[in-house]
């Protein structure tokens, strides 16, 4: 096995773990009165693919939280998307 393909395995294998440890939007975890902000919307919009995958098994889970601040939610959950999948795309890229 080539060294980059280590890395690799091991990059997706510490991406699913903390995907799959972390907090997930839905389930009510965030209360009325202390509502999900930014930086929480950064991360669900980060762990976004996991979520989805986890939310066809529990339905608790989703992909986006209901219970937010609003604008300030929606603009980090849109920016770590856009920025993921964006990544990706400069990735194929670069290689033609």
């Amino acid at each position: 096995m080539k060294i980059k393909q280590k890395y690799t395995i091991l990059a997706i294998l510490i991406v699913l773990s903390v995907g799959l440890s972390s907090c997930l939007p839905g389930g009510g975890s965030y209360p009325p009165d202390e509502p999900a902000g930014f930086f929480s919307g950064v991360w669900h919009g980060w762990i976004a693919p996991f979520s989805l995958i986890i939310s066809f098994f529990n339905r608790s889970i989703s992909i986006y939280e209901v219970n937010n601040t609003g604008w300030w939610y929606d603009f980090g959950f849109y920016i770590s998307i856009i920025a993921g999948f964006g990544g990706i795309q400069l990735a194929r890229n670069k290689r033609k």
